[in-house]
């Protein structure tokens, strides 16, 4: 199993900027993909960002393209999410996922059925 925390949450202006990570303990990191997933007030839990095992290929929702960035250092066990020139729609308790399945993520990626670790959430609050 694998244990993940979330950090780095916060209350910031539109336009800001901040940067999300996720810690992983117990197996090793590597051997899963992780995807972060954001929760707004009184909505669905929705795909943000997917990287993959060895971090060569990421993925991001279109509505976080060209402004969230996802990365990660396996040598420290971390995963991290750049946001960039935030909005107040950005507002969401956001999440890390971690995969521990095979190929079949490839095509899976956004949806957070396929993930079976969870972090805690860190709150993310966008002011106009």
């Amino acid at each position: 199993q694998v244990q993940l925390v979330e950090s780095g949450g916060g209350l910031v202006q539109a336009g800001d900027s901040l940067r999300l990570s996720c810690a992983a303990s117990g197996r090793t990191f590597s051997d899963y993909a992780v995807g972060w997933f954001r929760q707004p007030p009184g909505k669905e839990r929705e795909f943000v960002a997917a990287i993959s095992w060895s971090g060569g290929n990421t993925y991001h929702a279109d509505s976080v393209k060209g402004r969230f960035t996802i990365s990660r250092d396996n040598a420290n066990n971390t995963v991290s999410l750049q946001m960039n020139s935030l909005r107040p729609l950005d507002t969401a308790v956001y999440y890390c996922a971690a995969y521990g399945g095979g190929s079949r993520w490839w095509n899976r990626y956004f949806d957070l059925d396929e993930y079976a670790y969870w972090g805690q959430g860190t709150q993310v609050t966008v002011s106009s």
